[in-house]
């Protein structure tokens, strides 16, 4: 990796303002493989180094990911005015200014959203070429049948004059209680697709993005870092090799 600006490296991992880490620095409280480093314009690979702040080790990665259990009332942004962006649910730990959704969920809907620091892997993990699954939990005003299958399956339905791909509709006890599982993410999909059926959805939720499942245990409103398991299943998933 090429060397980097120790006040930007520790500003990307969340230390503190550059006038704050110029400050650190300047006190004596920044060592780089022990050796203590006063000039905040230092460079180094941080790759490979060993570094501590205040005698706190710091671990390096290049990008960021969360899972967000998100609640309705809240607009898949980082900075929309016009809303109530879904950063504003974020404990101050997770705060960053470069925090991407990685598509988006209407406003009434909950469940799973993923945050990445990584453009590169959002691109891909909501692009159609790479048919990353989302499923959903919906409910709908009346009872889904074997015929909403059968359509869904053989991706003759139709948005706008285009073709969607293959779904798979699972009806269980109560067909007004389903689940969707779609490989696209065009604007306000799942309700289009009900509504093209003549149906309406009354409430959605998505229950997983690719690998990745909602967690039980995870209250809505609430967020977590990935696992190195999961990051690495979601580069896996669309062919890109894992990162930190």
């Amino acid at each position: 990796m090429a060397r980097e600006r120790l006040d930007k490296v520790l500003g990307h991992l969340g230390v503190g303002t550059r006038k704050e880490i110029h400050r650190l620095a300047r006190a004596g409280l920044i060592t780089i493989n022990g050796e203590i480093i006063t000039d905040a314009s230092f460079k180094f690979d941080p790759d490979q180094a060993r570094i501590e702040v205040a005698g706190e080790p710091l671990v390096y990665q290049k990008f960021f990911y969360l899972l967000l259990n998100k609640p309705a009332g809240y607009i898949t942004s980082t900075k929309d005015p016009s809303g109530t962006p879904i950063t504003t649910l974020l404990p101050e730990e997770f705060w960053r200014n470069d925090w991407m959704p990685v598509g988006r969920l209407d406003k009434d809907t909950e469940g799973l959203l993923l945050l990445t620091t990584d453009g590169e892997l959002l691109h891909r993990l909501t692009h159609p070429r790479w048919k990353v699954t989302k499923r959903y939990y919906v409910e709908l005003a009346s009872p889904a049948t074997p015929e909403d299958v059968a359509v869904f399956a053989a991706g003759t339905l139709e948005l706008e004059g285009e073709p969607l791909q293959p779904a798979e509709l699972h009806l269980g006890s109560d067909p007004r209680k389903v689940e969707l599982v779609i490989r696209e993410g065009r604007f306000h999909q799942v309700k289009r697709m009900f509504a093209a059926r003549g149906n309406q959805v009354t409430y959605l939720k998505r229950l997983a993005f690719g690998p990745l499942w909602l967690p039980p245990d995870l209250p809505i409103g609430a967020s977590r870092e990935l696992t190195p398991d999961e990051i690495k299943a979601l580069y896996e998933a669309v062919g890109l090799p894992s990162q930190k």
